[in-house]
């Protein structure tokens, strides 16, 4: 029986093979409690191209108090972040690696912010 994590990495292991295949730069999604993270990470898997969280500082003081990373206003403020830092950088286009997350909530909330603010996929 797997227990309710490794199900979770086991989703997102398929998933990062999939992506792989399609060669193209992949937008990452982590969340915790307290925090969520997101990268843009190259097609070959071995850079970093943009990354944004709550745990920045500057992130920290446009959310006010403490604490405040880990609800859906956060998400969409980081998914504008990290979308706006990829375009800088040149990339338009990426592959959404949700890490086995369900699609819903603060996850949903980052991809439809990043898609706002410009990333394709």
């Amino acid at each position: 029986m797997l227990t309710k994590k490794e199900q979770r990495l086991r989703r997102a292991r398929q998933t990062r093979i999939r992506i792989a295949t399609q060669g193209v730069a992949r937008l990452t999604v982590n969340r915790t409690n307290l925090h969520i993270y997101a990268s843009v990470i190259s097609g070959d898997g071995g850079k970093v191209i943009a990354s944004a969280s709550t745990a920045e500082a500057e992130v920290r003081k446009a959310l006010g108090a403490t604490g405040k990373g880990g609800n859906v206003a956060a998400a969409e403020i980081i998914g504008k972040r990290v979308a706006e830092k990829a375009k800088a950088a040149g990339i338009e286009k990426v592959a959404f690696d949700r890490a086995g997350f369900a699609y819903h909530g603060r996850v949903k909330a980052l991809a439809d912010a990043a898609r706002a603010a410009g990333l394709q996929f």
